[in-house]
């Protein structure tokens, strides 16, 4: 596949304010814009926006989470903006967490691997345009026919960690989304959807957290937060373990199990940090972007962390993209 370099959405500012940035984006010469929804804007709306001010982008979502819409109504919005960007436009559906699904929402998180299955099973369902009536294991959907019919039907990706989504995107989806991993991570990643796709071709779309600062002590200081907040879900628990980290994350697991945040804070080694975060000069931080395009990722969502209170945002944005290298 063609390299894709991609940024996560939204920027900084108000959203209103942000059709400047995303034609300067597309100048740049980064090719997708790629959303997250977690507590801040939902996934749609600012790919809503970019599809009608800036037509050189590609839009996809990184993720929606399978639970939190009913599976026709995801339906719908994949349909709009679909038809509102016709060839541009990719659905990243996934399991989410225990946290965002059951304690943020009231849903339960249960059976999320057959939820995030079902959903996708069901958007192909969808965008046949012939009435659905029938019964998935984790919901029933009984008559729905989608009016709103695209020129193009969009890209279907999976969220996935483990090798259960890994292979559920290989086989079912046009690909799949990784997240929280370092280059040679991907190497074990990418080797579990090849050999699942059986040949075929896949996207292998991932978000890499980047801090493009050499004040590496401030960076690591910030970066543990983040760190400590996502890898303490299970989901990314269970995915390091399997990634070989779980010696070197147990002191921190253990002492927020224990309840003292700073323990576990301090417990994380400089190694994981380094593992998990792109951080140096921008040309070092390219440079390492460049590996997870070596091992096996075609698309990039470059997430900019400004853990260094210093950092210029626009600046960064400018020297990570395609047109710096």
């Amino acid at each position: 596949m063609v390299r894709r370099n991609g940024v996560t959405v939204p920027l900084p500012g108000h959203l209103a304010d942000q059709r400047e940035w995303l034609n300067e984006v597309a100048d740049m010469g980064y090719s997708d814009i790629w959303s997250a929804e977690t507590d801040g804007a939902d996934a749609f709306t600012p790919l809503a926006l970019a599809a009608a001010w800036e037509p050189r982008l590609r839009l996809g979502t990184a993720i929606v989470p399978a639970y939190t819409r009913t599976a026709p109504l995801i339906a719908q919005s994949v349909a709009a903006l679909a038809d509102a960007a016709p060839g541009r436009f990719a659905i990243g559906i996934g399991s989410s967490s225990n946290v965002i699904v059951e304690k943020w929402n009231g849903v339960p998180f249960v059976e999320p691997y057959k939820r995030v299955r079902d959903v996708v099973r069901f958007l192909h369902d969808a965008f046949t345009f012939e009435k659905v009536a029938k019964s998935y294991d984790t919901f029933k959907v009984d008559g729905f026919r989608l009016s709103i019919r695209p020129r193009v039907k969009p890209t279907i990706l999976v969220a996935a960690l483990r090798e259960g989504m890994l292979k559920l995107g290989a086989r079912e989806a046009d690909g799949v989304i990784i997240n929280w991993l370092s280059p040679e991570d991907v190497k074990k990643v990418v080797g579990v959807v090849r050999d699942a796709a059986g040949g075929a071709e896949r996207e292998v779309v991932a978000r890499i957290f980047v801090c493009p600062s050499e004040n590496a002590e401030v960076v690591r200081a910030g970066a543990r937060f983040a760190i400590a907040a996502y890898m303490n879900v299970p989901v990314y628990a269970e995915f390091h373990r399997w990634m070989g980290r779980g010696p070197l994350m147990q002191g921190m697991w253990d002492a927020w199990q224990a309840g003292d945040r700073k323990a576990a804070l301090a417990a994380i080694p400089d190694e994981v940090v380094d593992d998990l975060v792109v951080h140096g000069s921008p040309k070092q931080c390219r440079e390492r972007i460049d590996q997870y395009f070596a091992n096996g990722v075609t698309t990039s969502s470059v997430s900019i962390l400004p853990l260094d209170p210093e950092l210029d945002f626009r600046k960064a944005l400018k020297e990570l993209s395609p047109s710096a290298s």
